[in-house]
């Protein structure tokens, strides 16, 4: 069953890809690969300077205020769990990329627990769109509110 919720834009974010958040993200994943650091590398392999980890994209969550988000949705943030989050790439970011991010609600159901109770799954797309409005990544995450504990 559907919510009543109307699918639609949650919220818009943007933000500057800089070398400084790459490093750090690369550091915080392990990433050993010396394109996301060394711009000579990231030329010699292709790249127009250090592309970013496939992650990065989490950054937006600093640009955020993620409480209104919630609350906007009508979530229980005591009760909220990420269930997936998936990246899609149209085009490597790189450093000195600009990109707007637009988050709309695709989907927000009801569904029967396998214990009785019911949780909710909200289906989130993002799209990042860089300084000439071409899209560059997607991410589509999926939010799970459980039901209130009896």
């Amino acid at each position: 069953m559907t919510d009543s919720h109307p699918t639609g834009v949650v919220d818009r974010v943007e933000y500057d890809v800089e070398r400084g958040k790459i490093r750090e993200f690369t550091r915080a994943t392990f990433i050993t690969d010396p394109v996301h650091t060394d711009p000579t590398a990231a030329r010699d392999a292709g790249f127009g300077d250090v592309p970013a980890t496939l992650t990065h994209t989490v950054v937006a969550g600093h640009q955020r205020d993620q409480r209104a988000f919630v609350d906007a949705l009508g979530l229980a943030l005591e009760r909220v769990v990420v269930g997936s989050v998936t990246w899609t790439y149209l085009r490597p970011l790189t450093a000195g990329d600009h990109v707007v991010g637009t988050r709309r609600v695709v989907d927000d159901v009801q569904r029967e627990g396998k214990r009785g109770g019911t949780m909710r799954l909200v289906t989130l797309e993002t799209e990042y769109v860089d300084a000439n409005g071409e899209p560059v990544v997607r991410l589509e995450e999926v939010l799970i509110e459980r039901g209130e504990q009896r």
